[in-house]
């Protein structure tokens, strides 16, 4: 398996763009039945985060975005073959050291799905709003 990858969108080789977006496609879009637009606008300027194995399949990815008030990162995902095997927490581990080494003591926000406070909350980040529902999945805010 592949180390872990942290490139800009014009880094990125066709079948790493590929790898994510059909796994984020097949995450978000199907798996969860959310009807949005994928990919976003946003993919053009943020940080892919994302390790790949040795067929090329995407492991586990989230983007890190700059929004320049706050840092945030988003489409966290494991992919389902993955899950249960601590990817994710490898995942967020990189996440951060590479938030904390590109943009030191900024705020980072995030838009946790409700069911995933306490596994963000275990990185430190505390809840800061009310839940709330996007795409018809429970949401809340969180800060670190």
């Amino acid at each position: 398996m592949s180390e872990w990858q942290v490139k800009k969108l014009e880094e990125m080789t066709a079948r790493e763009l590929f790898a994510i977006l059909y796994t984020r496609s097949e995450v978000f879009v199907v798996e969860q039945e959310c009807v949005f637009q994928e990919p976003t606008i946003e993919d053009l300027t943020c940080l892919h985060v994302f390790k790949v194995d040795e067929k090329q399949d995407l492991v586990a990815y989230a983007r890190i975005i700059d929004n320049e008030e706050y840092i945030t990162f988003g489409r966290v995902i494991t992919a389902s073959k993955y899950r249960g095997t601590g990817e994710g927490q490898k995942l967020l581990t990189t996440v951060i050291a590479e938030i904390n080494k590109r943009y030191p003591n900024r705020l980072v926000k995030i838009q946790a799905q409700a069911y995933l406070e306490k596994f963000y909350g275990s990185f430190g980040f505390k809840s800061v709003s009310d839940y709330y529902l996007e795409d018809d999945i429970k949401h809340i805010d969180m800060a670190k």
